[in-house]
């Protein structure tokens, strides 16, 4: 079971680290706002499609065409973990080779998002401040790192979680015979 975590993990996290770097390199820095999520959670979508072949194997090679959900699920999480890992790494490289100030080009964005639809000049105050306190925090590892595992890995969960709950009838995609 660590075999197959493992493998499918750097495989996910290959391809989500590999889109993450060349996109941010494309657009040089970060893109816009309104592509940027786009972009980010589809890639997390298609990189952790590997949670699905990796219980599925696990299943089906491992462990003879059966699998319960909690396996399943098990295996799906170790996978997404790694994948999150890698996510992270990536995010840290990105930064490093752009140079890129990530909290001060966020919250120039948001707020001219808010400036942009009307927001009061004290509202705009506040959220001016919130983004000053924004990226003093994120200035610090202890607070980036895990915010930006928190990223992928809920999309992970749900994709080990629809995995395991499909994957777990052994009649669901059957492994072939001969």
């Amino acid at each position: 079971m660590l075999r197959t975590i493992l493998k499918y993990g750097v495989i996910a996290g290959l391809v989500v680290g590999g889109f993450e770097l060349v996109t941010f390199v494309a657009f040089s820095g970060m893109p816009p706002l309104k592509y940027g999520m786009l972009i980010g959670y589809t890639t997390m979508l298609i990189a952790l499609s590997a949670v699905f072949v990796g219980i599925k194997r696990h299943r089906d090679v491992d462990r003879g065409g059966v699998i319960g959900f909690w396996p399943a699920l098990g295996v799906g999480l170790g996978v997404s973990f790694i994948a999150g890992i890698f996510y992270v790494a990536a995010w840290e490289a990105v930064q490093a080779m752009t140079h890129m100030d990530f909290a001060s080009s966020y919250a120039q964005a948001i707020i001219a998002s808010e400036k942009a639809k009307g927001a009061s000049a004290e509202a705009l105050a506040k959220l001016s401040a919130d983004m000053d306190a924004f990226k003093v925090q994120y200035a610090n590892p202890m607070y980036r790192l895990p915010m930006t595992f928190v990223e992928i890995f809920p999309v992970g969960v749900l994709v080990s979680l629809i995995s395991a709950g499909l994957l777990r009838n052994s009649r669901f995609l059957p492994a072939r015979r001969g």
